[in-house]
């Protein structure tokens, strides 16, 4: 090979070396910052391909990406000074580059200590200041989108770091303060089932007596209707005899008299009567004796 060709190689290689060290590209998913000697030269380099001083300039990569910071559970003191076991999670992201850089060192260990550390600070402050009731239903979604907006302010300017959301998972109550309030509850619930069976009875008790006022009023009605018909079923019966009667009235008493002795001579019967009583009437002949 001759020195004219060595020498292009050598320059070649080292065209090549110096490319390799000085060109570099950003992702879509991540920011970047530049460094020379450890200072920071630039900030938020866009995605794309670009160029460093080969040895001299750093460039390091961070995700860009939302990630989740998932915290341990953890006890808090409410206003009416009973803990809960609260369990929570935020979503974040790099903000400014720079700011992270500086107070994480680019360590993403360290920025979710630190967040971490932030966001059970609010959390404390936020739950000391609410009570029982108003941290498990009563006011939890508010006191998340506060919580998240306060915690968001705060890490952008210390951390460079942007909360998305923040979020409980779940909020647990310790052992003898579950056993306290399933207690509590218990005894409402039976307070409010004596006041619905209470209510039941009294509204029983009133239909009760509706049903037998009413039943008095049909049977006193139906009673009058009953004593009206009689009534007049024995107007007409009377009508109808007096009308038989007077169509013939011996025949009426001599068949008024034969029902008398069929119904008076019985078997081993005693009557005690005159002879001569108009009982006997049709019993005598036609002389008039017996």
């Amino acid at each position: 090979m001759s020195p004219k060709a060595l020498l292009s190689l050598i320059v070649l290689g080292g065209v090549l070396l110096l490319a390799s060290q000085g060109l570099y590209v950003v992702k879509e998913t991540e920011r970047a910052i530049k460094l020379k000697f450890g200072e920071v030269v630039e900030a938020d380099l866009q995605p794309g391909l670009h160029w460093k001083v080969p040895f001299i300039e750093v460039v390091k990569r961070f995700d860009a990406r939302v990630m989740t910071l998932d915290t341990n559970p953890s006890r808090f003191l409410t206003a009416g000074k009973k803990y809960v076991i609260v369990d929570a999670f935020a979503k974040w992201r790099i903000k400014d580059v720079r700011a992270y850089y500086k107070a994480t060192s680019g360590s993403r260990l360290e920025a979710t200590n630190l967040l971490a550390a932030l966001l059970n600070k609010g959390l404390r402050d936020g739950i000391a200041g609410r009570t029982l009731h108003e941290v498990v239903s009563g006011e939890r979604d508010a006191l998340m989108t506060i919580l998240t907006a306060q915690l968001n302010e705060q890490t952008q300017v210390e951390l460079g770091i942007e909360v998305l959301d923040m979020r409980v998972k779940a909020i647990d109550l310790p052992e003898d303060l579950s056993r306290s309030v399933y207690n509590r509850m218990a005894a409402e619930r039976n307070r409010e089932a004596r006041e619905h069976r209470s209510q039941g009875q009294e509204l029983s008790e009133g239909i009760q007596a509706d049903a037998d006022r009413q039943k008095v009023v049909i049977e006193a009605e139906a009673y009058r209707e009953a004593e009206q018909t009689r009534g007049e079923g024995d107007a007409e019966a009377a009508r109808i005899y007096a009308s038989a009667y007077n169509k013939d009235p011996e025949f009426y008493a001599f068949t008024r008299s034969l029902k008398a002795y069929t119904e008076s001579f019985r078997q081993n019967d005693v009557l005690l009567l005159e002879p001569s009583s108009d009982f006997f009437r049709y019993l005598k002949d036609a002389q008039g004796k017996q």
